[in-house]
């Protein structure tokens, strides 16, 4: 039965958390965002010196490499994907409070996993022409689809990528437990080292290999590249993991192995667990559907590669702002919820909506402006820049409602309610499964990948319009007048910043196959960054004078911290 708070279901007024509270969530989401720009400033250089490597529009090694360095991902996913985040906060939030402060309960979670995911990560190995054949479509009488060659360089990829999958998920369990544990910079920053380590391994690549026009073809691929392209890729995800073994006496723990599973709630985390795990099995099952009908495209026109590169830029201001922010706010939503206090989830969640949207929305609009000059940033010719840039236009329209959907599941994970979270999954998956089949059939090979991110953009909006309605009815409002008042204005600046930006980028060639902004990798950053800087600008003021409560309140920690210095 769904308690709903009697309280008013919408405030008449944006709702506050206390001050320091807020003053917590404020600096967690600072230290969390710190450390995800730096990540992400990293994660477009190496992909861009991939890019340069290996190739990625029209490179069947480059789609070969993406589908193959995906795999952990997905296996990972499919084993405990959201699972550690959405089911473990929640319950060693509730360990916490046993005599030993959860210490026994951590131990016998940490101990299982990691021998859970060192089988799950063997079979992976030993079944990887397997996993292989089921993401990629072989290409056929009309020549779409992965070459047999193709097909033999992924799966060796793939042998030397897939232990990426231990690490990935021992590097998920210890942040989610120090997240717990209101320790929340480590997480953050350990993929900085990863990425380090990819980029040194990219240019030991390049020196002893050269570059795309050597690597692009996959006939030319040899053990030798195959080793240090893919090993290398995987040593970075190791250090990743071994990065935060460093501050786990800072969360005043220690780590024992303990086998007895027994008498610490196991028996509740892993009831959610099946729920989660039908979820992700769902999203899975979709995402082969788009990896396969990805795959039509290789060698033929922008494919996985492009595809995966594209989901980068959209998930740029995703994974800085959304995901800190919610990381956040989720630990304390959980706490609410434990105590039944709705009005209090209702409060942070209206706060860290509008909190997002503040940046998503200004996000969605200025990444559409310098799409073309950030495609030049990984594509050498016009051609391949238009491919790209027309994949991240076709992502875009999704990004506002994707970051709300990522706060409003974690609503009913705070709840401890998975199950709704995974009947909203398949409003998704059911959309995206129908409209990646319906392309496959209707749209040719050099335009699939288009249409996959435009299904893509579909299938999320429609799983957030339902996320919506379903939470609404769960905590009794969401202060829905605000949050709708505050996206519309920040679309309005934005629109306006917007305009302000096309003019840049004109003036400085980023749409002109012959302009600057087109004439190289280094042109094209100095364009997004000129553009970008101007419609901050722009917009930033626009907020300023309107007098944006939300742009104080997240800007607050920054400049007091600022001053400390």
């Amino acid at each position: 039965m769904t308690v709903v708070d009697p309280v008013g279901a919408e405030n008449p007024d944006p709702p506050t958390a206390s001050v320091p509270v807020q003053r917590s969530l404020g600096r967690a989401s600072a230290l969390l965002a710190s450390g995800t720009v730096v990540s992400r400033v990293l994660g477009f250089a190496k992909t861009a010196v991939l890019a340069a490597a290996i190739g990625q529009a029209f490179s069947g090694a480059a789609d070969a490499f993406a589908l193959s360095n995906q795999l952990p991902n997905n296996i990972y996913a499919l084993v405990a994907g959201g699972l550690l985040s959405a089911v473990l906060v929640p319950q060693i939030v509730k360990a916490a409070r046993h005599s030993d402060g959860g210490q026994r309960y951590i131990n016998k979670v940490v101990t299982l996993g990691t021998a859970v995911f060192a089988v799950v990560t063997l079979v992976a190995v030993i079944g990887a022409p397997i996993l292989v054949n089921v993401y990629a479509s072989s290409a056929g009488a009309g020549g779409r689809g992965f070459s047999p060659g193709a097909i033999a360089l992924a799966t060796a990829f793939a042998y030397w990528c897939l232990p990426q999958i231990f690490f990935y998920a021992v590097y998920s369990l210890l942040s989610e437990i120090l997240n717990a544990r209101q320790i929340f910079g480590p997480f953050t920053w350990a993929p900085v080292i990863n990425n380090v380590v990819s980029i040194l391994g990219l240019v030991v690549f390049m020196l002893l290999f050269g570059g795309a026009g050597h690597n692009s073809l996959v006939a030319n691929w040899t053990p030798g590249r195959i080793v240090v392209l893919a090993g290398t890729a995987t040593l970075g995800v190791a250090a990743q993991a071994a990065f935060l073994l460093l501050f786990w006496k800072k969360a005043g723990l220690t780590f024992r192995l303990d086998w007895k599973w027994r008498g610490v709630g196991l028996r509740d985390t892993g009831r959610a667990a099946g729920w989660m795990f039908a979820l992700i099995l769902v999203t899975q099952l979709a995402g082969i559907v788009q990896s396969r009908v990805a795959s039509l495209g290789t060698d033929i026109g922008a494919s996985n590669a492009t595809l995966a590169n594209a989901w980068l830029i959209f998930m740029l201001p995703h994974g800085i702002v959304a995901v800190s922010i919610a990381t956040a706010y989720f630990t304390s939503m959980t706490a609410d919820a434990d105590r039944g206090d709705l009005r209090a989830v209702r409060n942070n969640l209206s706060e860290s909506l509008r909190a997002i949207g503040l940046f998503i929305v200004f996000s969605a609009v200025a990444l559409a402006v310098v799409a073309y000059p950030f495609a030049r940033f990984y594509e050498a010719t016009f051609s391949g820049v238009a491919a790209m840039a027309h994949v991240i236009l076709a992502y875009l329209p999704g990004l506002i409602l994707f970051s709300m959907l990522f706060v409003l599941q974690r609503v009913f994970f705070a709840f401890h309610e998975q199950r709704t979270v995974f009947f909203m999954q398949l409003v998704q998956s059911g959309v995206g499964v129908v409209g990646m089949l319906v392309c496959a059939i209707t749209v040719p090979p050099q335009h699939i990948a288009v249409a996959v991110a435009v299904v893509t953009s579909i299938a999320g909006s429609a799983q957030t319009v339902v996320a919506l309605v379903l939470v609404h009815r769960r905590i009794g409002g969401i202060d829905g007048r605000w949050v709708a008042r505050r996206h519309i204005q920040y679309l309005v600046f934005s629109l306006v910043a917007g305009v302000v930006g096309i003019l840049v980028v004109s003036g400085l060639g980023g749409y002109d196959a012959e302009g600057f902004g087109l004439s190289g990798r280094v042109p094209a950053i100095i364009t997004v960054v000129i553009a970008g800087v101007v419609m901050a600008a722009v917009y930033v003021v626009l907020l300023t004078a309107a007098r944006i409560p939300e742009l104080s309140a997240m800007t607050r920690p920054v400049l007091r911290r600022l001053r400390r210095s």
